[in-house]
């Protein structure tokens, strides 16, 4: 079955919501695009519209500059994720199944229920992985921190936090293990590709090994406190 999913995104992350346009939809997707194609580094919003076919200050009428753009877009992926994990893992009785599907979701391609057209998630994926972190390792991030637009990171961090509770209500550090799993399956997987001498996963069946790598992380470190 599919789905239609509309997701509601914090209104300090824009000045004009993307969504409500045909324009503004243009510019999510081309950006996703682009970003991808040449970094974000490269990225400006000249070449963007110059993609687009419109012009510098109709963008900016949806984002004040390229960083925030770059945070819509991460926090758009954290939240689809939470809607991911919740999907999948809801009907599970088995957590430890629940904690590898969590961990399958971090390292494969994504294969979910949900339609949007100006989102490709697997390019949106690839541009979280490579670039995602330059979204909160900035001077502001206390004030963006304070107008909640890392919100939901945290509420995917938390919900699986939530689910290594359920697999041992003991273990005491359980945000910390839901954000090292994310940040872990993706600095692996940027090394993968990139920097390979800092990781073990080479590209032949990467996603399989690494997966094998982060259960072993995660167990050995959730039954490293069971309770007695």
């Amino acid at each position: 079955m599919e789905l239609h999913l509309q997701i509601k995104m914090n209104p300090a992350l824009y000045v004009r919501d993307p969504d409500s346009s045909e324009l503004g939809r243009n510019i999510l997707k081309h950006g996703i695009t682009l970003i991808d194609s040449i970094g974000f580094e490269e990225f400006t919003f000249k070449k963007l519209a110059a993609d687009i076919g419109t012009t510098e200050a109709s963008i900016y009428r949806y984002f004040e500059n390229k960083h925030r753009l770059l945070t819509y877009l991460t926090t758009w992926f954290w939240t689809w994720m939470e809607y991911q994990v919740m999907f999948h893992t809801n009907n599970l009785a088995n957590v430890s199944l629940k904690i590898e599907t969590i961990i399958s979701m971090l390292t494969h391609e994504a294969k979910d229920q949900f339609i949007l057209e100006h989102v490709d998630k697997n390019v949106l994926n690839k541009i979280v992985i490579a670039e995602g972190n330059k979204a909160y390792l900035t001077k502001h991030v206390h004030e963006d921190n304070k107008a909640m637009i890392f919100k939901p990171y945290k509420d995917l961090c938390h919900r699986i936090a939530e689910i290594f509770l359920e697999y041992n209500p003991a273990y005491p550090y359980p945000h910390s293990l839901a954000s090292t799993l994310i940040e872990t399956a993706h600095h692996q997987l940027y090394f993968s590709k990139n920097l390979p001498r800092l990781t073990d996963f080479g590209t032949e069946n990467q996603c399989d090994r690494l997966s094998g790598f982060l259960s072993q992380l995660i167990f050995n470190s959730l039954n490293s406190n069971q309770p007695h």
